[in-house]
C-alpha cells in the first residue's frame, strides 16, 4: 500500500483499523475492505487518509448544484451522468461536489461539510468516491485493480495537496487497465457510504480500442446497467470526442461558464495565485479575470492556452482577410492532428477575443459594431453546440469564418 513518504511507520492491528504513525503527525487508516486475509507482514485494504489539506471550496454552479440536490432529493439523480463544458469552469470540481452529496450522511442541506463522509470527500480519500483522471502508462503492461489504485490515489494526494492543478500533458490518457480496475471495483459493495461514485474527468482521454473489446463492452454495460448501488459520472471539455456508444448512455447536462464575481473568488484563492504563477500566467489579478473569461482553470493550462489564442486569432484574421485560401486553410488547421482535441478550446479563445472587441467598441462608444460582435458571439456559441455533436471541425470552422466575415469585417 503507497501512503506516499513516510519517515517513521509503526503498524498495529486492532480489529479493522491499521494505524499508521509518522515523525510529523499521526494519520488514521480504516481497513474497511480486505483482498486477502491480514498477516502482520502484508495487508490490502481500501484506506481512507485524513489529510490537514481539503480541497478548494466549490464556487458558482448554484442552479446546476440546486438541480442536482433536488433530484437526490426525488431519488430521481440519473445514474450516468457527463458534464461537459469549456475548459477550467470546474467540471471536475463539480463532480467531486456531487460524489459529496451522494455519500453524506449529516444533516440538510447537504452535503453538510461535517459528517465522517464529507471530511474524507474534501480531503480526496472517501473509500466509495473514486476519482479518475489521465495518467502516465503504468510500467507494466496489465495492472493489477491493486496497482491501478495505488497510482491514482497518490495522483488524487498531489492534486489535493497543491489545491489547483492543470490540465494533463497531451501524452497522458485514460487506459484500458484503469477502465478494467473501474469495472472490477464497480462490481463490488460500497465499503463505507450506500453508494460508491466513480468519476472520470477529462473523459474524452480514455482508450477503449486497444484490441481490448471485452473491457470495452464491460464498460459500456457499465454505463447502460451501472450496478444498482452504484453513480458514474464523466466530465469533458471534448464530448465530441467521446465514442457515440459512450454519449448515448448517459444523461448529458452541460456546465457553464462561471460569472465574474464567482471566477474573481477562484482566483482570489492562494493555491490558484501559486498554480498561475507555477504556470507563466499574468500576476494582475484583473488581467487574470479578463483572460479567463468564466473558466479560471483555463490559466493553468497555459501552453495549451496561448496555442488556442493563435488559433482563434487565425480565425479572425482569415474572416476578415476576404482570402478564400486563407479561410480554407486556417479551417483545415482546426482539423489537423495536432489540433484534435482543442478545437472547442480555439472557440473559448474566439469567445473571449470577441468580448475584447465588444468591450473596446463601448469605449469607443460605436454601438454599431459592439452589436454585430455580439451577432459574431452567437455564432461561436453555435458552433462549440456543433463541435459538441462530433460534427468535423473543418466544416465547423469553415462555416463559422463565413459567417464572421460578414459580422466583423
Amino acid at each position: 500500500m503507497n501512503l506516499g513518504r513516510v519517515i517513521r511507520t509503526e503498524w498495529e492491528h486492532t480489529g479493522h483499523v491499521l494505524r499508521i504513525v509518522t515523525t510529523s503527525r499521526v494519520v488514521k487508516c480504516f481497513a474497511l475492505q480486505s483482498y486477502t486475509t491480514f498477516s502482520p507482514i502484508r495487508c490490502w485494504a481500501h484506506a481512507v487518509l485524513v489529510c490537514e489539506v481539503p480541497l478548494l471550496p466549490v464556487y458558482g454552479h448554484t442552479t446546476l448544484r440546486a438541480r442536482f440536490d433536488d433530484a437526490m432529493c426525488r431519488n430521481a439523480l440519473p445514474n450516468s451522468l457527463l458534464l461537459h463544458g469549456p475548459r477550467g469552469v470546474g467540471k471536475q470540481r463539480l463532480a467531486l461536489w456531487l460524489g459529496q452529496r451522494i455519500v453524506c450522511s449529516g444533516d440538510e442541506p447537504r452535503p453538510c461539510g461535517n459528517c465522517q463522509h464529507c471530511r474524507y470527500a474534501l480531503a480526496g480519500t472517501h473509500p466509495d468516491i473514486h476519482w479518475y483522471f489521465p495518467r502516465p502508462r503504468l510500467k507494466d503492461s496489465d495492472p493489477s485493480l491493486a496497482k491501478v489504485e495505488d497510482d491514482f490515489r497518490e495522483a488524487i494526494g498531489e492534486r489535493v495537496k497543491s489545491g489547483a492543478y492543470g490540465p494533463p500533458p497531451p501524452e497522458e490518457g485514460i487506459a484500458i487497465a484503469v477502465v478494467r480496475a473501474m469495472v472490477q471495483s464497480a462490481a463490488m459493495s460500497p465499503a463505507l457510504a450506500a453508494r460508491k461514485v466513480y468519476i472520470v474527468g477529462d473523459a474524452d482521454r480514455m482508450v477503449l480500442q486497444e484490441d481490448a473489446e471485452l473491457s470495452a463492452g464491460a464498460f459500456l454495460k457499465l454505463l447502460e446497467e451501472p450496478p444498482i448501488r452504484a453513480t458514474l459520472i464523466l466530465t469533458s471539455s471534448e464530448p465530441g470526442s467521446l465514442l457515440p456508444t459512450i454519449r448515448s448512455r448517459l444523461v448529458s447536462v452541460r456546465v457553464p461558464s462561471l460569472g465574474d464575481s464567482e471566477s474573481a473568488a477562484v482566483l482570489a484563492e492562494p493555491a490558484m495565485q501559486a498554480a498561475i504563477k507555477s504556470a507563466g500566467g499574468p500576476a494582475n489579478q484583473a488581467e487574470q479575470l479578463r483572460l479567463a473569461n468564466g473558466a479560471p482553470g483555463s490559466l493553468l493550462g497555459n501552453a495549451e492556452w496561448s496555442d488556442a489564442l493563435k488559433r482563434a486569432r487565425a480565425i479572425l484574421e482569415a474572416a476578415t482577410s476576404r482570402d478564400m485560401r486563407q479561410v480554407m486553410r486556417t479551417a483545415l488547421e482546426q482539423g489537423s492532428r495536432g489540433a484534435r482535441g482543442a478545437f472547442s478550446t480555439s472557440l473559448d479563445a474566439l469567445t473571449a477575443l470577441l468580448h475584447e472587441r465588444i468591450r473596446a467598441a463601448v469605449d469607443r462608444q460605436n454601438d454599431r459594431s459592439a452589436a454585430r460582435t455580439a451577432r459574431a458571439l452567437d455564432a461561436v456559441e453555435v458552433a462549440k453546440d456543433r463541435a459538441s455533436r462530433l460534427i468535423n471541425p473543418q466544416l465547423v470552422a469553415s462555416q463559422l469564418i463565413r459567417e464572421l466575415e460578414e459580422l466583423i469585417a
